[in-house]
């Protein structure tokens, strides 16, 4: 990737493309599947998203694989697609959005007391 791409985000670009594209072909339950994966995968990107890519990638190839075999949506992810994001995103302790900014938040009135009271 070089310095532009990085900068505009055209390698995004083309990444979310190339998923859309993929998705088309999949089966209308697969495609539903897909939309309901990228809903609950978005609260724990990064303020680019890039952490996504690859994690969006995998899940894509397995939601094609498994439409290749045959096998419906409730065989592969039963009926927790959050959960199943969840363990995607790096289990139930993965950090989201509201994670980070609690984080943030509690940094600044630490710091912020700290001052008031030395």
């Amino acid at each position: 990737m070089n310095f532009w791409d990085t900068i505009t985000g055209n390698d995004l670009t083309r990444d979310w493309k190339a998923f859309e594209a993929r998705a088309a072909a999949l089966p209308a339950d697969h495609r539903a599947a897909w939309e309901e994966i990228k809903g609950h995968l978005s609260t724990y990107a990064d303020f680019t998203g890039r952490n996504l890519t690859p994690i969006l990638d995998g899940a894509l190839g397995l939601l094609e694989e498994t439409a290749a075999d045959g096998q419906s949506i409730d065989e592969v992810l039963g009926d927790d697609i959050a959960g199943f994001c969840a363990a995607l995103a790096g289990g139930k302790g993965a950090r989201n959005h509201r994670d980070r900014w609690r984080e943030q938040l509690n940094r600044n009135v630490a710091r912020k007391l700290g001052r008031l009271g030395g």
